[in-house]
């Protein structure tokens, strides 16, 4: 929400459509983002394999069984220890190969509720881990296999099994419930409803070792993922002393995961956002977006990305910390990614109040963001086009002309042909503003459209097939470019008492003129 007083008023009258704040920030709904759609998103949500030294049979965990289905069931509910145990290891093993696990076969067998009474073997623990791990790799596969743990009645057990005396059992408890959670809103919040943030939590101590605590480190981020809808807001408030705490560890998966977690949570809206800046956790994730490894600084990149979506107010939290002084080596990172979410970022700074616009100029990046909208990547290319479209409404007199004084008008320009009508629109809606914001400079302005070829390409947005593209397009034109030009009296035709007469050798069409 802007606080200057009189934005509202401002972005109704250089608008076509009159645009607030909450209109001109964006968060990342409205396309699939790569960022988010890569393949460290999909191996965060599901993990499968546990490492073969923590097996039970230490021998030869690797080798595939020779037990059939139906023997390793039949062994799996005998009375004779060795025999139970050795029935599911044998299941586990099934579970454990990395191609095309038989997963739907073993449902199918009817194992399920005999691996889940295995979890109460408390005299057993080695018969609770290879059940608890052959279930962790069931509910690693679909929806459908993990819903299969879980109407078996798994999860109270698992949550049984994270106060076990054997720290592998309980580990393997929390990877088993990080695939349940990872599943979707409804399995995450059956698990948090049946009281598992508390106990996971306690996990994080000084003792315990560091692969364990990476499964609790991906156990929250699974728990704060998922916003439609989002985790419940007493869990966040459980979540965030957690999170304030694991982003001071030295371990980079940690530090990825906790702030991934915050970049979900981020991710909720206004009030989330709020949670989080709250928990004064912000200060400590800024200075992440120049961390050397670049999935650190992409997550974090994003995490603050979403916190100026909210309010001008949020937004200033994120600036205060000097955030902006990160943004140079931002947009010159060699990676197309990290250019094009920084670029991202400032379109929803240039969205606030007319300190925050005059901070992006006064850290010399508009030159930066003019350098993307001239490049090739046409996503980059888009979020600049936001940026500066953002800021023909935000900014002021002096600043929209800062930014004209850069050379934004030709690269602008040249984005009014390409085939993405929103980008159209944006552009289209910059110079609209522009334009009614030079007062005596439109001149110089026009001249500069025009030059470029801007003016040909508004003329011919006016057949656009979209309404709101060809109306602007026709606003501007009749606006600023069909002003009466002074007409050469001895190309005039005559007059006479009869009215003007025509050259009668003058030559006429053969269908007769059309108008």
């Amino acid at each position: 929400m802007a606080t200057d007083p009189n934005a509202k008023g401002r972005s109704q009258l250089f608008k076509n459509k009159g645009k607030d704040s909450d209109e001109m920030r964006r968060r990342r709904t409205e396309e699939v983002v790569e960022l988010r759609k890569n393949k460290r998103e999909e191996h965060v949500r599901k993990r499968r394999n546990v490492p073969a030294q923590d097996s039970t049979d230490s021998e030869d965990n690797e080798k595939p069984t020779n037990q059939s289905l139906q023997t390793i069931v039949e062994n799996a509910t005998s009375a004779e220890p060795t025999v139970q145990l050795s029935a599911i290891q044998a299941a586990r093993k099934l579970l454990s190969s990395d191609r095309n696990p038989p997963i739907d076969d073993l449902i199918s067998s009817g194992i399920l509720p005999i691996l889940v009474q295995c979890l109460l073997k408390d005299d057993n623990p080695s018969l609770q881990f290879e059940a608890a791990w052959a279930l962790t790799n069931i509910a690693s596969g679909t929806s459908a296999q993990t819903q299969a743990v879980v109407n078996a009645g798994a999860v109270p057990l698992f949550l049984r099994l994270l106060h076990s005396q054997h720290q592998n059992v309980c580990e393997q408890a929390v990877w088993a419930l990080g695939n349940i959670i990872g599943d979707g809103p409804q399995c995450r919040d059956y698990v948090i409803n049946l009281g598992a943030v508390k106990p996971l939590l306690a996990f994080i101590n000084p003792n315990i070792p560091l692969a364990f605590l990476r499964n609790v480190a991906w156990v929250i981020v699974n728990l704060c993922r998922n916003k439609e809808p989002p985790p419940p807001a007493e869990t966040i408030q459980e979540l965030l002393p957690a999170l304030c705490q694991l982003i001071h560890h030295t371990d980079i998966n940690i530090l990825v995961d906790t702030v991934w977690a915050l970049s979900y949570l981020t991710d909720g809206g206004n009030e989330q956002i709020q949670m989080v800046i709250e928990s004064a956790v912000v200060p400590f994730l800024v200075p992440l977006l120049s961390h050397p490894d670049v999935k650190l600084q992409t997550a974090a990149l994003r995490a603050v990305g979403n916190i100026v979506t909210g309010t001008d107010e949020q937004t200033q939290q994120v600036l205060s910390c000097d955030a902006l002084s990160h943004f140079p080596a931002l947009l010159t990172h060699p990676k197309e990614k990290i250019n094009k979410e920084a670029v991202w970022f400032l379109s929803n700074i240039t969205a606030g109040n007319q300190s925050q616009v005059q901070a992006v100029i006064d850290a010399n990046l508009i030159p930066l963001i003019i350098h993307h909208l001239v490049r090739g990547d046409f996503q980059t290319q888009k979020e600049a086009a936001w940026a500066i479209s953002n800021l023909t409404i935000s900014g002021r007199k002096e600043q929209v002309a800062y930014v004209v004084e850069q050379g934004v008008i030709p690269p602008f320009c040249n984005l009014l042909n390409v085939k993405d009508t929103q980008v159209v629109n944006v552009v289209l809606d910059g110079i609209n503003n522009i334009l009614k914001m030079a007062g005596d400079e439109v001149d110089a302005i026009t001249q500069m459209i025009e030059e470029c070829g801007g003016l040909d390409k508004i003329e011919s947005l006016q057949n656009h097939e979209n309404e709101d593209i060809y109306k602007l397009a026709f606003e501007i034109i009749d606006h600023y470019f069909s002003a009466d030009v002074e007409e050469d009296p001895s190309l005039l035709p005559q007059t006479s008492c009869q009215g003007y007469q025509f050259d009668p050798n003058a030559e006429i069409p053969s269908q007769g003129f059309k108008f």
